[in-house]
């Protein structure tokens, strides 16, 4: 059989960091980048006879998620303790929620690989706290616990096995980042390992009922690495299946240089971890009035945002989801068409020459280096004639190495457009008596000739001839 004749079946656990200022169980802040073990407690490194108690805002931003991905938020949930062994869990078990999780059979919408509307749908959103970090010596000299992400505030939402292929996984991911973004419960900066996800994959013959033998790759923070890891592993475990083997339940590790899965431990069941209701916390009760007054209070999401760019501003269909996927990109393009009012300009630019740039260099949109406002006095400068739409490709460039007032940028790089109608005279009549060839070209009604003119005179000045004035006095000249 070949690899065409298997279905792959992937369901997820992304684990999102919530954004609140101290820990779930204690008053530790909760940052990033700090110091090591600078941020912790007595609760947090797990001491004995501390006792935690429970962040209030961390159930406000769980149900948030739960409303915005259309789940259904329990009245009464509870605390569970979930027993593990590892040297990044300082308490020797995790708390976190097992049989009642505060919101439950919810879904997210996504296109599939043909552009069709498909459901994905959610099981469950539950609390729990993070384990520390392992900072490991590559050199041979050990491992050194920090500390300060034990009891980090986390949602985990945990998907059905509803996704067929890397596309749609990575369309789920990307949606669902957006959404925790746009309503402010995380910050789900993936470099940072604020927005992960585990990896659950098998493979079956097309048509059988029957899932098969699953693996689990965890902790993944990178969508390029997670489309390369689903597509590896897929291939891997059909070649098993295809040689007569048998697909282990493990946990493997991804190695992005290699570009291989690795096992790394068998993958436990939920009757590994011992699940009992922890007895140092009270059971979480949730009225409706408080649900209907964190429904009524959600920030705008990304599709409501994506219909209003498509009636209010007249975008199309396709610039708007691009734009709405990132929130930080759709602020970044409200914020720079408010300053300088071209809508459809800063969409261009945003969407062309600095999506471009975001690619080549792996880049987020939360990682980009210059403001909105920047942004909009470029776009400002070539309306204004001091600068041609092909020296604003290179500010952006610069933007993205050295960020600063666009104007210092064309000042120091001698990238003003020239306007005088002197100096744009001079270098047509200098390109005309270059070419004679393109001059009688032009005459015999070849068009394209036009062009070549208008690039040599581009080239000529390096850039920074005005394209309009050049075009309209070629022109002027050729009909003498």
């Amino acid at each position: 059989m070949s690899k065409e004749d298997y279905e792959i079946v992937i369901g997820l656990e992304v684990h999102a960091e919530l954004s609140t200022k101290t820990k779930i169980f204690c008053s530790c802040k909760n940052e990033f980048g700090a110091e090591p073990n600078t941020h912790i407690c007595p609760v947090c490194m797990g001491m004995p006879g501390a006792l935690p108690v429970l962040n209030e805002k961390v159930v406000e931003y769980a149900v948030k998620a739960g409303i915005a991905t259309n789940c259904e938020i329990s009245r009464n949930s509870k605390n569970d303790r979930k027993n593990y062994f590892y040297p990044d869990t300082p308490k020797a078990y995790q708390i976190s929620q097992f049989d009642k999780p505060l919101c439950e059979n919810g879904y997210i919408e996504i296109e599939d690989e043909n552009g069709e509307k498909k459901k994905i749908g959610i099981t469950r959103i539950h609390i729990e706290d993070d384990a520390a970090k392992l900072n490991h010596n590559e050199f041979g000299g050990g491992s050194l616990v920090d500390l300060n992400r034990a009891g980090v505030p986390l949602i985990e939402t945990v998907s059905e096995p509803d996704m067929r292929n890397s596309k749609e996984v990575e369309n789920y991911l990307r949606k669902l980042k957006s959404i925790y973004e746009y309503i402010e419960v995380s910050d789900c900066k993936m470099q940072e390992g604020s927005f992960r996800a585990d990896i659950n994959l098998s493979v079956r013959k097309k048509g059988a009922k029957e899932f098969g033998t699953r693996t689990e790759m965890k902790n993944m923070s990178s969508f390029r690495s997670i489309v390369r890891a689903i597509e590896y592993e897929a291939d891997r475990q059909i070649d098993i299946i295809e040689e007569g083997g048998k697909i282990e339940q493990e946990t493997r590790r991804w190695d992005d240089v290699s570009g291989k899965t690795f096992s790394m431990r068998d993958k436990e069941d939920a009757q590994d971890y011992r699940y009992f209701p922890d007895p140092d916390l009270m059971a979480i009760r949730l009225s409706d009035e408080y649900i209907e007054n964190i429904k009524k209070n959600l920030p705008e999401l990304p599709e409501s945002r994506k219909a209003r760019y498509i009636n209010e501003i007249g975008l199309s269909e396709k610039d708007a989801n691009l734009l709405t996927a990132s929130k930080h990109l759709s602020n970044m393009f409200e914020e720079a068409s408010n300053i300088c009012k071209n809508h459809k300009q800063v969409a261009n630019w945003l969407l062309s020459d600095v999506s471009r740039i975001l690619n080549e260099k792996e880049m987020e949109a939360e990682e980009i280096p210059f403001t909105a406002e920047e942004l909009a006095k470029m776009i400002t400068l070539i309306e204004k004639g001091t600068i041609s739409s092909s020296l604003g490709k290179k500010v952006i460039e610069e933007l993205f190495e050295n960020p600063k007032d666009p104007e210092e940028i064309i000042k120091e790089k001698g990238w003003i457009q020239i306007s005088d109608e002197g100096a744009i005279k001079e270098v047509v009549q200098k390109i005309l008596q270059a070419n004679p060839q393109s001059v009688e070209d032009y005459k015999a009604g070849k068009d394209r000739a036009l062009g070549f003119l208008v690039g040599q005179a581009m080239k000529e000045t390096k850039g920074k001839a005005n394209p309009q004035m050049l075009n309209k006095m070629f022109i002027e000249e050729l009909k003498k």
